[in-house]
């Protein structure tokens, strides 16, 4: 992965004690606010001050940067289209020089291998070293690299309207059967 990123970015935890850091507008992305299967459209719960940035060892990360957690939640992953700060639970890829869909895809996909690799023991977490020695192939084509992005883009997409409709109709079926049972 060394070749992945120009920058890399570790993170920090401005001290929960002093409220003037958690009174920001700056993102602040932990464990929690990732899932495993949702490589996109993270949510942040909690925002810093420039003060927390200032003040901590926390960074700022830029906008189309790889979060990745490499300690509690090890494996989870996502693309970050704005600013944002993290925990100490993650490294984070900046300045990428490949393509950023194609990227998560295959970043998810060698993460995933690793995980199902020494399934049954406990992860304590993964060290920068050894999350930089990983490799991924990488097509040299940065078009084909784009098209097998947005291809696992779209089924990622399908699938997430699909279990939605899905959702939908389990509700709708459990109502109808208290309904019914009435």
């Amino acid at each position: 992965l060394l070749g992945l990123s120009n920058k890399t970015y570790g993170g920090g935890t401005p001290r929960t004690t002093v409220e003037e850091y958690w009174q920001g507008d700056i993102p602040w992305i932990q464990s929690s606010d990732l899932y495993t299967n949702k490589l996109f459209d993270v949510t942040p719960k909690k925002y810093i001050s420039n003060l927390a940035l200032k003040e901590s060892s926390t960074k700022l990360v830029p906008a189309n940067s790889i979060a990745i957690v490499t300690r509690v939640g090890v494996g989870k992953l996502a693309f970050m289209p704005f600013e944002y700060a993290t925990s100490q639970d993650f490294l984070s890829f900046s300045n990428l020089n490949i393509d950023s869909i194609f990227a998560m895809y295959s970043l998810y996909n060698m993460l995933q291998k690793e995980l199902n690799s020494i399934q049954g023991t406990s992860i304590k977490g993964i060290t920068k070293t050894e999350l930089l020695e990983k490799k991924i192939v990488v097509p040299k084509n940065v078009r084909e690299q784009q098209k097998i992005g947005i291809i696992f883009k779209q089924l990622d997409d399908m699938i997430y309207l699909h279990q939605n409709k899905l959702d939908k109709l389990n509700i709708l079926k459990r109502t109808y059967l208290k309904n019914m049972l009435i």
